[in-house]
Order: C-alpha cells, then structure tokens, then sequence
C-alpha cells in the first residue's frame, strides 16, 4: 500500500471522541438502567443520549453499536460481592453469601431477565453478562464450598456440594417468575439453611462461629 492510499485510509476511518473513564460510566450506568427499566429489545442509542444529554453520534463513534455498548457497560460493572466473605465456616459463609446476593437482588435480577433472551443469540453479549455478574459468584461460592472440604466440615465425594452455586443463584432468578418476588436476604437465607444445609450435612444451627 502505498503512502498515499494510506493517508486516504486514515482520513476516512472512524475517529472516536475521547471520553474520560468518569464521562464513560455515566453512559455504563444510564445503558444499565435503561435495561432493567425497559430491557434490551427497548433500549436505543437514543435513549442512552437522552438519558446522558450527549449526542447520538458520540455514541457510535465510540462503541459503534447497541451491542457494542451494552457488552461494554456489562464489563464495567464486575463486582465481587463474595470474595471477601471467609467465616471460618460453610455454614457463616453461606449465609453471608446469601445476605450479599439478596441485598443486590433488586437490581441484578431484573437485568438478568432483562438480557437473558438477547444473550442466548449472542455469543459476545451472552459472554459479558457471565463475566461481569455469574461466574465471579460462581467461583467465590465453589471456594467456601472447597474451603469446607479442607476443613473437613463436608465430606469431599458429597453429590450436592458442586450444585451449591447453581441452587444459590438459580433461585434468586426463579422466584420472581413463580412469585413474583425477588429473592431477597431473608428469602435467600431460610432457602440456605432449608434446602442447601441439609443436602451438604450442615447443622442449621450452626451460627457460623
């Protein structure tokens, strides 16, 4: 290629604004919210615009598309809501575990639902919601659980041990759609020490201490 067909090319590839990470987040949070709001079949560039007093063509000159953005969005908002969480116990851990996802609940639910669909047709997007709000839980629940096998709380061939993880989070996205309710600490805890204790071999009495 030559020099000047590579100058041609530069002047006409896309040029993106510079935002600052602060300018970036409000378009994050606005492009979350509006999901769980409206979910993702109603969220426009439009309304992200709106929503954030910039203009469109910002938008896509940064992230190019809706797809784009969301994906974006969903990666900035990892959070390790577990990962601290080290009782000394299974029994402390899980419900501290489950006091942490109930509290989070009413956001991370309906942005779940709100993406589910769209994630299942998108290989990128379906990518993004598990890195950014499943597998971090996933991975600090199957820690407590191989924590208790160490410390010989649980034995290490229990069968329901690697389903810990998969009931905890599972349920917070079940029980909205058989009761209409979000899944919530107090929910999330008698759900612990009711199904999850008695299949591990835990003492619902235990306090953790």
């Amino acid at each position: 290629m030559s020099s000047h067909d590579s100058v041609q090319e530069q002047a006409h590839a896309p040029r993106r604004s510079k935002i600052t990470p602060e300018r970036a987040q409000e378009f994050y949070t606005a492009v979350l919210d509006l999901l769980r709001e409206s979910g993702y079949e109603s969220l426009t560039m439009e309304g992200v615009a709106s929503r954030t007093r910039c203009g469109k063509s910002t938008l896509y000159r940064q992230w190019g598309s809706k797809p784009e953005l969301v994906v974006a969005a969903l990666h900035s908002t990892r959070r390790m809501l577990l990962s601290h969480i080290d009782t000394g116990s299974l029994a402390g851990d899980l419900r501290e575990a489950a006091q942490a996802i109930g509290a989070g609940s009413g956001r991370d639910t309906p942005l779940m639902h709100a993406l589910s669909h769209a994630a299942l047709q998108s290989p990128e997007l379906l990518c993004a919601l598990r890195e950014s709000l499943i597998l971090p839980e996933l991975a600090a629940l199957d820690a407590m659980v191989r924590r208790a096998m160490e410390r010989g709380e649980i034995p290490r061939d229990n069968p329901a041990a690697e389903f810990v993880s998969a009931q905890l989070l599972g349920v917070m996205r079940a029980r909205p759609l058989l009761e209409a309710k979000i899944a919530d600490a107090a929910y999330l805890t008698r759900f612990v020490e009711s199904a999850i204790f008695p299949a591990l071999g835990l003492d619902p009495a235990d306090t953790g201490s």
